[in-house]
């Protein structure tokens, strides 16, 4: 027995190696085969990248951030600019623009509307009347004491100017500080309470075309706080706008609602206001034009200073694309310079002797070679001031020293400067007309039994308007305090301060005899100055 459990041992150990040395065999086979036909494959067909230099993949994060960050600092400062303007003797079929939807009427106002109606046909008044057009602007605050730089068109002819600063819902009612139509710039005040995030302007002459640009605005009014990005496309583009506006072109996307909103450059600094773009009718096709922000730094610290931007004149008038002809400067014996068409009566330059058909070469010693060069030396110059002016005339030179006048004296037709206005609502009013329920009117719409004062009338873009008061709203309290009179109205609210909260209570015409309780209220707004 022993014997045959060794014999069997032996054959098993046998059997292990043989099967080993088969898998080997196997294995050995398989490694010869697979390298002959790699070896062929590789000969007919060389491998991908062999001898290539392995491609880097590039960080995505430098451009993008830097844009991030400068959108993080100056974004803080750019508000959005709501004005309302009352336009007299328009319908209700009026056309045009439509309010902006923060204005439209919300669910409870078009339910009132029918009542409304009702009111205004049983007290015969006409469809036509005051109606508030509204429109919204972009501005940037360059001053933490609540300055803010827009466009003159932007609050042009409002009656009230409301701001909305970045990520808030609180509407600050905004003084207009002063305003230059020439250069299309306004300067606004709102009174915070705080300091507030302001942008710094930066050197616009530094700027080179091909340069990165940012316009950060408000575009259609409602897309708060948008960026976009391009190139500046061009400097000093005349021929765009009025006299003294040069503007630096972009293909950075700006919109309607952009107006007043800054151009920064990569530095995070404000180098233009955008003002106006060139379109086909279908919105931003890229060619959009911001005022430079050293026009912008010299308009604003007049109208700080002074409330309104004063530029000097010598009293001449010219056309720039006739005046430097070179066939017409080689005939007048001029190598350069601007042929005058008109001396104004009694003007420096007429006190001087100059003439129309006279070329002036140089002001101050700087050569003229078109408009801007004799136009913003002498506009720039403070009133009273001299310049010197080289002319040629019949050939000959002539030197000649004026005194600058003021330019709205001389040309006061061009004049477009403006200041604050005294359009703001009165706290003792608030935009209402009112009426005793005694009178005959109210009787007869059946207000007879009721105490309080009836609302005739609501100013458009009025405190009252804003507050939500509708023409046959019945005024019962203010501020808890019963009135059964406007006279009683009227010494209720006399007493209020702007600023301070005021409650009304109304009653309001739901059915043919059925009146609601509603409650209005607000904070006292405090009148233009």
């Amino acid at each position: 027995m022993g014997m045959q459990l060794r014999e069997f041992a032996v054959w098993a150990r046998n059997r292990k190696i043989v099967a080993t040395l088969l898998m080997t065999v196997t294995l050995a086979i398989g490694m010869l085969i697979g390298t002959v036909i790699s070896g062929r494959v590789g000969a007919s067909h060389p491998a991908a990248g062999v001898g290539g230099t392995p491609l880097a993949i590039p960080d995505p994060v430098q451009l993008s951030n830097a844009f991030a960050l400068i959108v993080n600092k100056v974004q803080p400062a750019v508000v959005n600019v709501s004005t309302t303007q009352v336009i007299e003797g328009h319908g209700k079929g009026k056309g045009g623009a439509q309010p902006h939807s923060r204005d439209e009427m919300g669910p409870q106002d078009d339910q009132q509307q029918p009542f409304q109606d009702f009111f205004n046909r049983f007290f015969d008044f006409p469809d036509q009347g005051p109606t508030a057009e509204r429109s919204l602007g972009s501005g940037v605050i360059v001053d933490k004491k609540g300055f803010i730089l827009t466009n003159h068109h932007v609050v042009d002819q409002a009656t009230k100017i409301q701001v909305y600063l970045n990520g808030e819902q609180t509407a600050y009612t905004a003084k207009v500080v002063g305003t230059d139509e020439e250069t299309d710039l306004a300067v606004l005040k709102i009174e915070v309470g705080r300091d507030l995030p302001a942008a710094k302007l930066g050197n616009s002459d530094g700027v080179q075309v091909g340069d990165w640009a940012l316009a950060i605005g408000n575009p259609f009014g409602f897309l708060q706080g948008s960026v976009t990005a391009g190139i500046i496309s061009a400097k000093d583009r005349g021929n765009v706008g009025q006299q003294f506006q040069r503007f630096i072109q972009t293909d950075a996307a700006i919109n309607p609602g952009n107006s007043g909103g800054p151009l920064v450059d990569m530095a995070g600094q404000v180098i233009g206001i955008n003002t106006a773009i060139i379109t086909g009718g279908h919105g931003n096709e890229g060619v959009g034009f911001a005022l430079p922000s050293n026009t912008a730094i010299g308009v604003y610290n007049q109208i700080i200073s002074n409330g309104r931007v004063t530029r000097g004149s010598i009293g001449v008038s010219f056309t720039e694309a006739q005046g430097s002809n070179p066939i017409v400067l080689k005939e007048l014996g001029a190598p350069y310079g601007i042929v005058l068409q008109r001396v104004e009566p009694g003007s420096p330059a007429e006190k001087a002797g100059l003439q129309s058909g006279d070329v002036i070469t140089s002001v101050n010693g700087k050569p003229v070679h078109n408009g801007n060069d004799l136009v913003n030396p002498i506009a720039t110059t403070p009133i009273g001031s001299t310049v010197r002016v080289t002319y040629v005339r019949d050939k000959k030179e002539h030197d000649a020293s004026l005194t600058v006048a003021d330019r709205t004296k001389i040309f006061p037709d061009r004049a477009g400067n403006g200041g604050s206005s005294d359009n703001g609502p009165t706290p003792a009013e608030f935009g209402l007309r009112l009426e005793d329920l005694g009178s005959d009117r109210a009787k007869r719409a059946g207000y007879e039994n009721m105490k309080g004062v009836l609302v005739t009338e609501v100013d458009p873009a009025s405190f009252a308007e804003d507050i939500g008061f509708g023409r046959g709203d019945v005024i019962t309290e203010v501020n808890h305090v019963p009135v059964n009179s406007v006279a009683e109205y009227r010494r209720n609210v006399s007493g209020l301060k702007p600023g301070q909260d005021v409650l009304f209570k109304v009653l309001r015409r739901t059915g043919s005899d059925q009146f609601d309780t509603v409650y209005l209220a607000g904070a006292v707004p405090a009148p233009e100055q």
